[in-house]
């Protein structure tokens, strides 16, 4: 209910802001849904949206699986964080509209250019994250699974990863918020396709209502996502701590 009354209080303003400064600059809640169901009914939305998502969801995944493993080998080798560490403090930094332009340059307006960018984009704080997981991990418990001669795959299965998985979850909602924003970016500067692309011709346009139709239906979705598998995934990952009272 409070959500509910959140929302409402959303429309409630952005209404009232409409009446005050104008439709040609910020259109009322009518117009842009106007706009939704023209672009949805032409199967339009549902194609940039798809596009979008699909982008999402390759350039996270290959994130994460690279990120963890190269976080898990820092946090274990100290010779690995040794030599990584400067590129990662460097990835860091790197502005993501540099890599997404470089990117472009290099390997061309191609859809690998756009996933890697996006993906490199995300992948330094899926390494800090789980190089830091990996530090904080029990010796004790390596040391037990040692001493009772466990296979090297098990004690990762059952030792190991249990106490990861928290780390991973804040890995993946931190990194999956990151990606949702560099995809518009790599979208607006050179695919033909995605909410991203579709924003930037409703710029080129001045197309208020258009571009707030694809901006909100994006953010209907990621909001989606965050409630139905984010937040699960991250609550079950972290059931085995102690809650606060």
């Amino acid at each position: 209910m409070l959500r509910l009354l959140s929302f409402a209080l959303f429309l409630a303003t952005w209404w009232i802001a409409a009446l005050f400064v104008g439709g040609a600059k910020l259109p009322p809640p009518p117009a842009v849904l106007e706009v939704m169901i023209a672009e949805a009914s032409s199967g339009a939305l549902f194609l940039h949206l798809g596009a979008t998502l699909a982008r999402v969801t390759l350039a996270f995944v290959l994130a994460m699986s690279l990120g963890s493993a190269i976080g898990y080998l820092m946090g274990r080798v100290r010779l690995a964080d040794k030599l990584g560490d400067p590129w990662l403090i460097l990835l860091l930094n790197l502005p993501a509209l540099v890599v997404i332009v470089l990117a472009y340059i290099w390997a061309g307006l191609t859809e690998a250019a756009a996933i890697a960018a996006i993906a490199i984009n995300k992948l330094p704080t899926a390494v800090v994250t789980l190089r830091e997981g990996t530090r904080a991990l029990d010796r004790s418990l390596d040391e037990m699974a040692s001493v009772f001669a466990m296979p090297r795959w098990r004690a990762f299965r059952h030792v190991v990863l249990p106490q990861l998985a928290p780390y991973i979850a804040a890995a993946a909602r931190s990194g999956l918020s990151l990606v949702w924003k560099i995809v518009l970016v790599a979208e607006l500067l050179g695919r033909p396709n995605g909410v991203g692309f579709e924003i930037g011709v409703a710029f080129q346009l001045f197309d208020t209502p258009r571009l707030l139709a694809y901006s909100l239906t994006f953010a209907a979705v990621v909001l989606v996502i965050e409630t139905l598998l984010v937040q699960p995934f991250e609550a079950r990952a972290t059931r085995w701590r102690p809650r606060a009272a």
